[in-house]
């Protein structure tokens, strides 16, 4: 993975840091987060990011970031001199950084499996990101892409790699392709993972409420709230072909009608990610609109909750959408006729 470099020794950063944060202290709107004990990563998801003097986006721009730099986060600052659907700032080697386009990752290696499930074994991305390679006719292996950190993922088999290291054969359905991650960056995704949560709860008594004006979306059983989350919906329709598919989330009474634990989005070409392109491995998702496919779902490409950022669908912290993935209700099959079991999605 990527390295940091710095010219400062331990001394000067820890002494620069104390400086850094005795100043910012004083200001008026900013409170600053404990830190934890050892510093978080973070993974730059734009194409760009700047690293400012202070948490504000009126102070000064110090230099750029680009997209897949891992930062060292020290600090988590409360500014209110920014964003005001997400006041986070990042301190940062240098300065801060706006929280919304920095996944906060890991770098986890695993225990390599050695068989798997005719059906194949789900994996996650553990790092914050990983190489996959196709093995071309000629037997050279070939980069292609990158699979992000949260991302789900099936693998099927497993073969040394001509470094030496465990390759896991990685399949893609969609695009009957199949690739090869490093072993070690994938971690097997355990059946308890997949267990119901609050399976006592009768289905019709739960429901699921996405506030498009707050951009949050509330998990009730009766009338009791469960769960509140800070989410990103669809950008508003700005197309003038009428035919167009439309990017603003569906408003409405909906209902949870297919889950699966990770999907293929985008139109099929995986060798770059962009904002109209694709995402593989996209976590945790369940639809509710059968027609353009509007899910919730994992995200891995921003941390900008709270503001519209999707074509449509809902995006949430993979880890929240998981929390959805397991409490929410599909029914035995794709039906939409019988509503029985399903989870009601109310979209307003």
């Amino acid at each position: 993975m990527p390295k940091m470099s710095s010219a400062f020794s331990r001394r000067d950063f820890i002494k620069k840091s104390t400086l850094a944060i005795t100043s910012l202290s004083i200001l008026p709107f900013a409170e600053i987060i404990p830190a934890p004990s050892v510093p978080r990563l973070g993974r730059v998801t734009s194409a760009s990011l700047s690293v400012h003097k202070e948490p504000s986006e009126n102070s000064s721009i110090l230099f750029q970031r680009v997209r897949d730099d891992i930062l060292k986060i020290y600090n988590d600052v409360v500014s209110e001199d920014g964003p005001g659907y997400n006041p986070i700032w990042h301190k940062v080697w240098g300065g801060y950084v706006h929280s919304g386009f920095v996944q906060r990752v890991r770098n986890h290696l695993n225990p390599i499996m050695k068989s798997f499930p005719s059906s194949g074994q789900l994996m996650e991305v553990t790092v914050p990101f990983t190489q996959s390679y196709r093995i071309r006719s000629s037997k050279n292996w070939e980069a292609r892409y990158r699979l992000y950190y949260s991302s789900n993922h099936y693998v099927s088999d497993i073969l040394e790699g001509p470094d030496g290291d465990a390759y896991y054969k990685v399949n893609f359905p969609l695009l009957t392709l199949s690739y090869y991650v490093r072993a070690l960056h994938l971690r097997a995704v355990s059946e308890d993972e997949f267990t119901p949560i609050h399976p006592d709860i009768d289905p019709r008594d739960k429901r699921i409420e996405i506030d498009l004006d707050f951009q949050k979306l509330r998990a009730f059983e009766k009338d009791t709230l469960v769960k509140e989350f800070y989410v990103s919906t669809g950008r508003p329709n700005r197309s003038i072909d009428p035919h167009a598919i439309p990017t603003e989330t569906p408003r409405g009474n909906h209902i949870i009608r297919n889950k699966r634990p990770t999907v293929h989005m985008g139109v099929g070409d995986v060798s770059i990610l962009r904002s109209d392109g694709d995402y593989p491995g996209v976590p945790w998702v369940s639809y509710f609109e059968p027609v353009t496919g509007v899910a919730i779902h994992g995200t891995y490409w921003h941390n900008n909750y709270g503001m519209t950022m999707s074509a449509g669908c809902i995006n949430m912290q993979s880890e929240e959408a998981k929390w959805i993935y397991r409490w929410c209700t599909a029914g035995i099959n794709d039906s939409a006729v019988d509503t029985t079991f399903h989870t009601p999605v109310l979209v307003y």
